[in-house]
């Protein structure tokens, strides 16, 4: 089994190398299991995983080929766009700065592989876009579906859990990202609360949901 070392995870980027995380500045306060928060003052920030050096590909096994997703329709009925994405030279990762976009981390497992977190992270929300599709990560309900979608593949994953993760280190947490263990699909975003004076958001929602099914042709 591999473990990395992460950073964090930024809805502008999403830091992938050491050992803490940070949402930047954006959004208001408030509480994960209320309403989503207001629009933001500056672009949220999501941090997630990286390793030193070139992250290794998970090992692909099976009888489907295994394909980068493409899109994810959130419970809502609310479909994402997702492109892959790797780091920034800081080493966060490169979250799209479209709040419709999400990115999904090429480093991790990708639909049809049969093990491993499917790391997708987005903004929660935007001072110049307004809310985000991903807000919804925040209230989502457990037993709910997403549907991820690749070229020629469908996976329908249900919601198990949604955890407050806050900034800091993610020695305990590489669950979020890792290619080991049973494969899940991951959703992050940034949560309540919102102090600007310690940088924007304090925590990262984390959404876990578990496929439902053997991957399809799409």
């Amino acid at each position: 089994m591999r473990t990395r070392r992460v950073r964090g995870l930024a809805v502008t980027g999403v830091l992938l190398v050491t050992t803490t995380w940070g949402c930047a500045a954006a959004g208001s306060s408030g509480s994960s299991d209320g309403p989503a928060p207001a629009p933001s003052e500056a672009s949220t920030s999501i941090a997630t995983p990286t390793a030193r050096g070139t992250v290794p590909p998970a090992r692909r096994t099976g009888a489907v080929r295994p394909e980068p997703p493409a899109a994810a329709t959130l419970p809502s009925g609310r479909t994402v766009r997702i492109s892959p994405v790797g780091t920034t030279p800081a080493g966060f990762l490169a979250v799209p700065e479209d709040i419709d976009v999400a990115g999904w981390w090429r480093g991790g497992s990708r639909l049809g592989d049969p093990f491993g977190s499917i790391l997708v992270a987005a903004h929660v929300d935007s001072s110049t876009q307004g809310l985000g599709p991903f807000a919804e990560l925040l209230t989502v309900d457990r037993g709910t579906r997403i549907r991820i979608t690749s070229a020629g593949l469908q996976q329908v994953f249900q919601v198990k859990s949604r955890t407050l993760v806050p900034q800091g280190s993610l020695a305990d947490d590489s669950w979020i990202f890792d290619v080991a263990g049973p494969v899940r699909l991951t959703l992050v975003t940034c949560a309540p609360p919102y102090d600007a004076s310690r940088g924007g958001y304090q925590n990262l929602a984390v959404v876990t949901a578990v496929p439902l099914g053997a991957p399809e042709a799409s």
